[in-house]
This record gives C-alpha cells, sequence and structure tokens, in this order.
C-alpha cells in the first residue's frame, strides 16, 4: 500500500490534492485531520541518535540487521 501525506492550505472550505504522475489508483481513501503543526520538527535527540548509527554502521557496515530476520525472531517472541 503506497500512503501519501500532504499538509494543504485550506481555501473557501476547499483542498486541492496533487497526486504523483506514478500514483496508480481508481479510488482512494481521503482521511482529513486538522494539521497540528505548521512544520513537523525532528527531535534533537533522535538526529543525533540517526547520526550515530549511521557512523557505525559506516565503519563496520556487519553491524547492520537483516529486515526478514528481525521479522522472524519478532514473531517467535509472540
Amino acid at each position: 500500500m503506497e500512503a501519501i501525506r500532504q499538509t494543504v492550505k485550506v481555501k473557501n472550505n476547499t483542498i486541492s490534492i496533487v497526486l504523483p504522475d506514478d500514483f496508480n489508483a481508481e479510488f482512494v481513501d481521503v482521511i482529513v485531520l486538522p494539521s497540528q503543526d505548521k512544520e513537523y520538527s525532528i527531535p534533537q535527540w533522535q538526529i543525533d541518535e540517526v547520526r550515530e548509527r549511521t557512523i557505525e554502521y559506516f565503519k563496520n557496515p556487519s553491524i547492520a540487521l537483516d529486515f526478514d530476520d528481525v521479522l522472524k525472531d519478532l514473531e517467535n517472541e509472540l
């Protein structure tokens, strides 16, 4: 399933959503929620964590986990 998230301005109780050229669907579900923030900001601690993990990965790529293996491990724990 492909999801697209956009923040759009409401004008005269109307919105317009432009879909990418490669979006191929005859019907879509639309959920309208008031926007919480005009701009989403990522907390600094999370930015720092990702940067640290990226540096460690580049030093030693073998520490990366295979996504399918992680899913199997999680399923086995349930």
